[in-house]
């Protein structure tokens, strides 16, 4: 990420909503306002994509556009990363144009494209499109955006869906418990966990009461955490049996824990 002298950043990565910086005193909108859409590209094999760039700020701005790796940490927030990992992308992938000038309420097409390598390996692989505002070269502080397009390439092959429940733990917090369940995504491809895909039902002798996780995203071959807060009234040790729904119909992912509320 830059550190121009005499600029202000602003990290926008990949956030899809529009941000603005900079509004000016009895305007009705910012001078620096960047939309990219769609904020997440799918392609197959060697494929082609465009993401729409719209400046609907006051000012013409110039984007210079980029690729970087991608990853999320263990509770699914999304960071840029400068080391490509093995199932990163971004070698593949190539974006034009590279730089333009988008005027004041204009919008600009961005064409994304894959290229697979000879050998691949199966499944997802992922790489990040950056759009980077160049700020007024006469502007004595400037505001820099800077938004992120995810590009997810599925190779051919055989796709592998694998999750592993490796463990329970509860987290102390003003809100009550919460119980932290970490999820390896062993197969070869995302897999998506919406709002209730995953379920802890938690007993203790005739008592019992069901949770469900809210909803994240597991890249291929990682480790996160999902998170469930507890508000009920149990305390002490409880069982507690989880699991993540079959997106097929197939049977649930389950293991049962013990843990101390």
């Amino acid at each position: 990420m830059s550190r121009a002298t005499g600029l202000a950043l602003a990290a926008l990565v990949l956030v899809p909503a529009s941000a603005g910086a900079g509004t000016r005193a009895g305007t009705a909108g910012p001078e620096l306002a960047l939309t990219a859409t769609p904020a997440h590209v799918s392609l197959v094999g060697s494929g082609r994509a465009t993401i729409r760039v719209t400046n609907s700020g006051l000012q013409a701005v110039g984007v210079d556009v980029g690729r970087a790796g991608f990853a999320l940490d263990l509770r699914g927030r999304p960071r840029m990363v400068r080391r490509a990992g093995a199932r990163a992308a971004t070698s593949w992938v190539s974006v034009r144009p590279a730089r333009f000038l988008l005027p004041a309420g204009a919008t600009r097409s961005v064409t994304v494209s894959s290229r697979l390598p000879s050998r691949v390996e199966p499944g997802d692989h992922d790489a990040l499109v950056l759009l980077t505002t160049r700020p007024k070269s006469r502007t004595r502080v400037a505001v820099r955006m800077r938004m992120g397009v995810v590009v997810v390439v599925r190779a051919p092959g055989r796709v592998v869906r694998r999750l592993t429940l490796r463990s329970l733990r509860v987290r102390r917090a003003r809100r009550g418990p919460i119980l932290e369940l970490l999820v390896v995504n062993r197969g070869n491809v995302s897999e998506t966990l919406p709002r209730g895909r995953v379920q802890v039902t938690l007993r203790r002798g005739p008592a019992s009461t069901r949770l469900r996780a809210a909803g994240r995203e597991l890249r291929p071959r990682t480790t996160g955490i999902v998170e469930l807060v507890y508000r009920g009234r149990l305390r002490g040790w409880v069982t507690a049996r989880v699991e993540i729904a079959s997106r097929d119909g197939g049977p649930a992912v389950a293991r049962t824990f013990r843990v101390k509320l």
